[in-house]
């Protein structure tokens, strides 16, 4: 499978442009035979907008998730973007993956970061799941979510192949090892590819460090961006690691007993 990750400068507040960039770069990836395409955290409406969120959300059944519908079918490619939804009353920071044919996967975030995060949306406590999809297995995670273990670890015991994580990381020099170091070991450490697609540039202030990854199972970097927006591209091979996973088997060689009583 051929894949796609956007980096991309987010509108604030602006559906209609930034529906128009992620629909920009399903056509450009299409026409190079991709068939998934994985957009930024909050791509869809902007990331820095506080409370403008409770006004802005639309529920999955809105406009904008039917406009990433729709490129999804015209341009016969997977498409997975974040955006502000709402639900059961409150507002989510979620991604949505919609399939040509007209399915959509949704992943709500569990580990908001920071005291705005925690005041624009709701916690999620609900797992994420594993789907099929164009032959792989795939799971969702949003940004801040990679960096705990447990995230990862999961989905690769459900038979995840490939993670997709929609984010929206902060420029600083600790965030910045994020996509240096931990995307890659989590990629390592479980066997599996990682698509870490960022947003990029200044919204509001907030400046983005960019950098997005898409990294192998056997924590080399397929593709890796700098700080413009681009288009990341990478083939996704599980078979072609088989001797990564034969060198270090850590799913097989793991010993739950021992960590049920290390952890609370």
């Amino acid at each position: 499978m051929l894949i796609a990750a956007l980096q991309m400068e987010p509108v604030p507040a602006d559906t209609g442009a930034n529906l128009a960039k992620i629909e920009r770069a399903a056509r450009s990836a299409a026409a190079m035979g991709v068939t998934l395409l994985v957009a930024p955290e909050l791509a869809v409406s902007g990331y820095s907008l506080g409370a403008r969120f409770a006004t802005i959300a639309e529920p999955a059944e809105g406009p904008s998730i039917a406009r990433i519908r729709a490129m999804a079918a015209e341009q016969g490619m997977a498409i997975c973007v974040g955006f502000p939804e709402r639900a059961d009353g409150v507002v989510y920071n979620s991604a949505v993956l919609a399939t040509p044919s007209g399915d959509l996967h949704i992943y709500r975030k569990c580990h908001l970061y920071g005291p705005k995060e925690r005041a624009a949306f709701a916690v999620s406590t609900a797992p994420p799941a594993v789907f099929e999809l164009g032959g792989l297995k795939v799971g969702m995670l949003i940004c801040y979510d990679v960096e705990f273990p447990e995230m990862v670890r999961g989905l690769a015991l459900q038979g995840a192949q490939l993670v997709l994580v929609p984010t929206a990381l902060p420029a600083g020099p600790s965030a910045r090892q994020v996509s240096r170091l931990i995307v890659p070991s989590r990629a390592m450490e479980n066997q599996l590819f990682i698509a870490y697609a960022d947003l990029c540039g200044v919204e509001n202030g907030a400046a983005y460090e960019g950098r997005s990854v898409i990294a192998a199972p056997d924590g080399e970097y397929l593709a890796r961006a700098g700080r413009d927006e681009t288009l990341l591209f990478a083939r996704i091979n599980p078979a072609a690691y088989a001797v990564t996973e034969a060198e270090t088997p850590y799913l097989a060689d793991r010993m739950p007993e021992v960590y049920r009583k290390l952890l609370p």
